[in-house]
């Protein structure tokens, strides 16, 4: 990579940067005695530093996004047409992106039918919350007000969203929360509460167990991740959705998967929900569904929903929320281009491919360092849980899973894991490359984190 810039200037935008960006997720005093990490450039699989570093992005851009890789030409160029054409307007109207991508979105998604355009994932959720408790107040008397929300999982940074938070360290020092949000257990098997053989099944039990403990008639929703993200690669045992799914019908309770970071390819289907066979009601999105060039997410319901909201004699009874920028083209127009690169280029049916590749990896590594306890994922979307002791599955001290992350970094290859979420349990790496990844790239990330863990653990 060619700097676009001198070595004066490119510091002059790192003491730029220290001096007035306040980063997401950081810890600025560690700025006081270093440089902060600028990012210049990127192309495929790999980003440039300030410091013209090259670095293999194993985890889409740190936050799961960019799944078509960096560098596209195409979607920059159809966002810059855009935008000259026709840049914004509010969203009580309609736009031509906005209606062609609801359209091409809807063909991927049998069953759902309307598409309501806001900015990011924490948003998309928080417009579910309040469509559920307009529904509990219009259709229910006020009752089904409730919210269900599944323990490791995330939903989001705002108050509502946060009131969701199945990942306590996330959620700390931000309270106190609304009411009316309830928590059910995780299904973590590798970490089960339950010594049973059908554990899936059993995990979903416990959902209806908290249903009837609350009041069907009480709870109006639950919100899970099809794949739970951040709070340790998560993929529900065998029974779970399907029996999760019964209990959603039975108690006439409205099934909302958020999609966030599994969505739009990530785990080699469009949507994560589409490997279980399951029907929600609600399916938001954000990260993946224009790769990080434009900012967009979606809240999509099916028109079953839609036309709760129907009411010529109530003019009280439509959806009263507004998205200011839900309103700007670049995101839908963005993302359409993004959908023709993942089916054109193949991209869903690679995923699974070197998917399979970082799981066989990553199971070669567990044969070969005791410190990983289990490993877990689906398509592109994997984890390795490291641990002290294989028997007791006493989890590895955060700390040293941070220094397994640090040199895979000066190794030149950016990896995650889970982070300030779940009190002593931030012992997950976390991969998410982008979905252009080849063998290559998967065999030199597994094997980065080979030597890092050689290295860390020696």
């Amino acid at each position: 990579m060619n700097l676009a810039r001198g070595t004066n200037d490119m510091q002059a935008v790192i003491d730029a940067d220290k001096a007035h960006v306040w980063h997401h997720l950081v810890q600025h005093k560690q700025f006081e005695a270093a440089d902060p990490r600028v990012i210049v450039e990127g192309k495929g699989l790999r980003v440039w530093d300030a410091r013209g570093r090259e670095y293999i992005d194993a985890v889409s851009g740190a936050v799961w996004t960019v799944n078509v890789g960096y560098g596209r030409e195409s979607i920059a160029d159809v966002v810059r047409d855009t935008l000259v054409r026709m840049n914004y307007f509010a969203g009580v109207g309609g736009s031509v992106p906005g209606a062609k991508f609801a359209e091409r979105l809807i063909s991927k998604m049998p069953g759902m039918s309307r598409v309501y355009y806001s900015n990011s994932g924490s948003e998309a959720n928080e417009k579910v919350y309040k469509m559920v408790r307009q529904i509990a107040h219009k259709h229910h008397g006020g009752k089904k007000w409730k919210i269900l929300y599944r323990e490791r999982d995330y939903h989001g940074t705002t108050i509502g969203t946060l009131a969701t938070s199945g990942q306590p360290e996330r959620a700390m020092q931000y309270g106190p929360y609304p009411d009316g949000f309830v928590m059910v257990p995780h299904c973590l098997e590798y970490r089960k509460q339950w010594d049973v053989e059908n554990y899936g099944e059993r995990a979903a039990d416990a959902i209806e167990e908290v249903i009837l403990r609350e009041g069907p008639d009480t709870v109006g929703a639950i919100v899970l991740e099809p794949v739970t993200a951040g709070g340790g690669v998560i993929v529900p045992p065998t029974g779970y959705w399907e029996r999760v799914h019964e209990i959603c019908r039975k108690y006439n309770i409205l099934l909302h998967i958020d999609e966030v970071v599994c969505g739009v390819g990530r785990t080699g289907t469009w949507f994560g929900y589409q490997h279980f066979g399951i029907k929600p009601d609600f399916v938001t999105m954000a990260k993946g569904v224009a790769s990080g060039y434009a900012a967009i997410s979606c809240t999509v319901t099916t028109e079953a929903v839609f036309d709760l909201f129907k009411d010529a004699g109530d003019p009280m009874s439509y959806f009263r929320d507004i998205s200011t920028f839900g309103g700007c083209t670049a995101g839908p127009a963005a993302a359409l281009e993004n959908m023709r690169i993942i089916e054109d280029e193949g991209l869903l049916e690679n995923t699974l491919r070197m998917g399979e590749r970082t799981i066989a990896n990553l199971g070669a590594l567990m044969e070969k360092h005791k410190v990983i306890g289990d490993v877990r994922g689906k398509g592109l979307f994997c984890g390795a849980e490291l641990v002290a002791d294989r028997k007791t599955k006493e989890p590895m001290d955060e700390k040293k899973v941070a220094a397994v992350v640090a040199e895979c970094g000066a190794q030149g290859v950016i990896i995650g894991m889970t982070n300030r979420s779940l009190p002593g349990l931030n012992n997950t790496l976390c991969l998410s490359p982008a979905l252009i990844a080849t063998a290559d790239d998967i065999d030199a990330i597994t094997g980065a984190i080979d030597k890092a863990l050689t290295r860390v653990f020696s």
